[in-house]
Formats: C-alpha cells, sequence, structure tokens
C-alpha cells in the first residue's frame, strides 16, 4: 500500500473537500460531497456524540444514499453547519426527490470547542452560514491543521487539527481518512515530541522522527486542557472513505474497523467524555472489494490522519494550548 497523490481523502476520486472558519469565533465546519449521492453508514465509540441524522445510516434503513457529511465544531450549535449545506444542496437541485419534494440527506457529528477561548457570545447561530461556505469552497485540494472543523481543536497537550491521508491498496482500491482531532486524550507522547501514530506514519508526512524510544507509555496522563478547561470539551469525529463498492453494512464494519486507528493515535481513546465516531462511505466507483483490507487501511489513514493535524496545527492569538510545531521549533 502507498498513499495517493495528494495524501487527502480526496484521493478517492468523486469527492471534495470544503472548509470554512471563524479566527474570531476559534471554530468551524468541514464538508465532504461526492459529485453523486454515496453509500454510507457510521459507528460510535464514544460516551458523548452529537450526531445528526445518523440513525438513517444503519444498514437496516431504508435510505441507499446520502449527499454530503459534515464534522464540525461548535456542540450542538455546530450540527446547525448541516442546515446551511442542507440549502446550499437545495439550490443546486440536488437530493432525494420524494414526489415533488427534494431532501438533501446530510448527516453530521460535532466536536466541542466552545470554552477553547474564542468569542461565542454570538446573537445568531452562525454554523449554518459557515457549513454553507464550506461547501462552496469545496473541492480536491484542502488544507488541514488549523482549519475548518479543526480550527478550535485541542488534544490533551497540544492544539488539535483537522487531519487526512489516504492508501491506495494493491487492487488499485483507494482508501482514505478525514479527521477533526479534539480528544480528551493525547496524540503526542510525554515530552510533546514523538506521536503515538509514529509506526504508521509514512515518508516522513508528520516529522519522520520516529516512534517514542521510552517503555511504559500510557501508565501517567497529564492533560494541559484539562487544566485549560472543562473535562468534557473532546471528541475525534471522522470520514473514512473507498472507491471500492461496498453494502451499508460493509461501510459499517469499515468504520468499526477504522476506530482501531484512534486508539492508535490517541492514549486514552474512546472516553466517556469523547464522542469519538467514524463515517464510513464507498462511491461504488470500482468493482467489490476486500472488506477486511479496507477496513485495515481505513484504520491506518486515520492513525496518520490524526497525527497530521496535530503537526500541520498553527498558532493563534489567545490559544490556550502550544502548538505542536512551536514546542518543536
Amino acid at each position: 500500500m502507498r498513499p495517493g497523490p495528494r495524501n487527502l481523502i480526496t484521493d478517492v476520486a468523486g469527492l471534495k473537500v470544503g472548509n470554512a472558519q471563524d479566527a474570531r469565533l476559534k471554530s468551524g465546519s468541514t464538508v465532504l460531497i461526492g459529485d453523486t449521492p454515496f453509500t454510507a453508514s457510521v459507528h460510535v465509540m464514544g460516551g458523548a456524540p452529537g450526531t445528526r441524522e445518523t440513525d438513517l445510516l444503519a444498514p437496516d434503513k431504508t435510505v441507499a444514499a446520502v449527499d454530503a457529511l459534515v464534522l464540525s465544531g461548535g456542540s450542538a450549535y455546530g450540527l446547525d453547519a448541516c442546515s446551511g449545506v442542507v440549502d446550499a444542496l437545495r439550490a443546486q437541485g440536488r437530493g432525494f426527490r420524494v414526489g415533488d419534494a427534494l431532501i438533501p440527506l446530510v448527516p453530521g457529528a460535532i466536536l466541542f470547542d466552545l470554552l477553547n477561548g474564542g468569542d461565542k457570545d454570538w446573537a445568531q447561530n452562525p454554523y449554518a452560514d459557515l457549513g454553507r461556505k464550506a461547501m462552496e469552497a469545496a473541492g480536491e485540494e484542502f488544507e488541514i491543521g488549523s482549519v475548518g472543523a479543526g480550527t478550535g481543536a485541542l488534544s490533551a497537550m497540544v492544539k488539535g487539527g483537522l487531519g487526512s491521508a489516504s492508501l491506495q491498496l494493491p487492487d488499485g482500491s483507494m482508501v482514505g481518512a478525514l479527521v477533526g482531532a479534539n480528544p480528551v486524550g493525547a496524540v503526542t507522547t510525554p515530552g510533546d515530541r514523538h506521536f503515538h501514530a509514529a509506526p504508521f506514519e509514512i515518508e516522513g508526512e508528520f516529522g519522520g522522527l520516529g516512534p517514542d524510544p521510552s517503555a511504559g507509555l500510557g501508565l501517567f496522563f497529564e492533560s494541559r486542557k484539562m487544566a485549560a478547561m472543562s473535562a468534557r470539551a473532546n471528541t475525534t469525529i471522522a470520514i473514512v472513505a473507498t472507491d471500492a463498492t461496498l453494502t451499508k453494512a460493509e461501510c459499517q464494519r469499515v468504520a468499526v474497523a477504522a476506530h482501531d486507528g484512534i486508539a492508535r493515535a490517541v492514549v486514552p481513546a474512546h472516553m466517556p467524555n469523547d464522542g469519538d465516531l467514524v463515517f464510513s462511505l464507498s462511491t461504488a466507483a470500482r468493482p467489490a472489494g476486500d472488506v477486511a483490507m479496507i477496513g485495515h487501511a481505513a484504520a491506518l489513514c486515520l492513525s496518520r490522519a490524526i497525527a497530521r493535524a496535530i503537526y500541520a496545527a498553527s498558532p493563534a492569538q489567545g490559544d490556550l494550548l502550544p502548538c505542536w510545531s512551536t514546542l518543536n521549533a
């Protein structure tokens, strides 16, 4: 397996990603759309999820495909980013037809960034506008780091962010991951230099420093984040995608497998105060693939995407936590 040409989820042909953010708010939204509707499912392993329209992604539900997926900051307010995307899709004539009615289907998930130092004293919920702007910005190339849903994200010790990565399987199928990393746990080992995901790094994509040579990692947990703000202000939300043809049930199995990528990159993971969630989608542009290998690749991509999010994060005025890049300059 090797990364795709962009090392982004948009190496899966037919997918586009857009970001929108507000520096004053210290928050933002990220939208993934397809050229056509795609098959999708979801799996939740965190104890505190925030979601919209995820029930319809269960394998036994009748909805066959959705139009877009949204990752957003803003906690419950951020779910309104989906509304902005729904409005924009409807204006384009996209959605599920029921007689004369047109219904864009846009599941979404949020992370909590309301206590990160940004100005949250708004008169009108800003997230519908952020969702619409993110969709309008969607393209095959997009930034990672302190953008979109990752704008105000924080890990235990350093700033979080938005990350992405891809892998091409030997049969030619492409797999990619997109993540807003805002976990309870640490993405770096003690000392803030090495990444827990280092064993899965490819071609120095997050610094090339290799694994931490120390033993006994994880026995002691320190968190600048908990010291600076509420222990409830967390969550890692992600999308994994492939161009191989998968059913909804197979998409769900891939989402389950992809959660291993969170556990390999974040210590501890899937905590009661995380809302860890993975969407999984298939564009069905290629024949049916090996579900086990696609799930394995999705987990690898997600681990790498989480580390890349933290590696790419950039400092901003009023930050509560330092960036990895600042500590390791």
